[in-house]
């Protein structure tokens, strides 16, 4: 909205000029994501500790040191990270860049989703919220319709094509199963991230530091000389996710003030679901899903550690880890809390330089 409205006056006005640039949006829309968590974070926090008595309903079947540490303790707390990065957004982004409104629609849709789940969780005291196949739906529509988008308004020579990492020149078109495949990445990466929400701390700063390497991966892809430089594709208004990576990490970050342990509030599947969709869109639009696994492939490890429990069980009656998803195993081994957080924090950022030298390697 600021660019839009301020962009006319920079040929006028010199100070205006600094609104051309993406990297002072970008600044901009951190700081502004970062000011409105920590202002409006408090009175937030209050009106959710007021309509929900109880807190957030705690897994019977999860870890038994949760009944008593996280009791009482509200969820749904991703509406103040929806709230600082839409906000942000709309503030410092090109609202002409048909990019902006897919990212930002799909994560908003899909927190709509989690805000629907989290809301039935808590009214109905248990941890039961939308049925499984009726979330499941809902969000193969919001990935479905940003895939059919985003191929949409592609150029014609990337649209539908899939970048391999690490190799030159590696590119598939997949044609129309482009649509299956970024329901996939959107899908998975919703869910991802929402699995590994499980302890203080936990998912959130895994969230800003692939926020931050897509901010990187989208300025780069977005500008003709840097990706000719690097020998990756050009996409062209890609650049403009930038910011809402921005806007991303600033609210991330202001919500990490109140969500360090003990927690103050929990994100919930209102922001797990809606920073997962939010990431798996980004790398649809700079044409990186791939480095997104690697990237986030913390959320990858937790996630395979359900499946690979859920199938173990039902075709041996075994249990390969004590719990799951995997932080949960390293809890029943008898890990303090922040030693868990703090290492899965470590392998987040290792995973996130991989992720990022396979742009230099290709």
């Amino acid at each position: 909205m600021l660019y839009n409205l301020l962009f006319p006056l920079a040929d006028d006005f010199s100070l205006f000029n600094l609104f051309r640039y993406l990297t002072f949006r970008t600044g901009g829309a951190v700081m502004t994501a970062l000011l409105i968590s920590f202002i409006c974070g408090p009175a937030v926090i209050r009106w959710l500790k007021s309509k929900q008595h109880r807190g957030q309903p705690i897994r019977d079947d999860g870890p038994q040191s949760h009944i008593i540490a996280k009791q009482g303790t509200p969820t749904m707390g991703g509406f103040l990270i929806l709230l600082a990065l839409g906000v942000s957004t709309l503030l410092w982004a090109d609202l002409k860049n048909i990019y902006v409104w897919v990212v930002l629609l799909v994560t908003l849709g899909f927190g709509a989703i989690g805000f629907a789940d989290d809301y039935l969780k808590v009214s109905r005291h248990n941890t039961k919220g939308l049925p499984g196949k009726l979330k499941l739906l809902l969000e193969l529509l919001i990935a479905g319709s940003a895939g059919y988008v985003i191929m949409a308004s592609s150029p014609a020579d990337i649209s539908g094509m899939l970048t391999i990492p690490f190799f030159k020149n590696a590119i598939i078109n997949l044609g129309w199963f482009y649509i299956p495949f970024a329901i996939l990445v959107t899908v998975g990466a919703g869910n991802a991230v929402n699995l590994t929400d499980g302890l203080d701390g936990l998912a959130i700063v895994p969230v800003m530091i692939a926020a931050a390497s897509f901010a990187l991966i989208a300025y780069l892809v977005g500008n003709a000389v840097f990706s000719n430089y690097l020998q990756v594709q050009y996409v062209p208004g890609s650049g403009e996710l930038t910011v809402f990576c921005g806007a991303l990490i600033g609210a991330s970050l202001g919500f990490l003030w109140f969500n360090a342990p003990p927690a103050m509030v929990f994100m919930g599947d209102t922001g797990s679901l809606a920073m997962g969709g939010a990431l798996g869109s980004v790398s649809l639009v700079a044409r990186h899903e791939i480095v997104l696994a690697i990237i986030g492939g913390l959320f990858v490890l937790e996630t395979v550690s359900v499946i690979v429990q859920v199938a173990s069980f039902k075709l041996t009656g075994k249990r390969v880890f004590r719990m799951a998803p995997l932080h949960h195993h390293y809890e029943q081994k008898g890990w303090a809390e922040p030693t868990i957080v703090i290492r899965f924090w470590i392998i987040a950022v290792i995973l996130a330089l991989v992720g990022l030298a396979s742009l230099k390697l290709r």
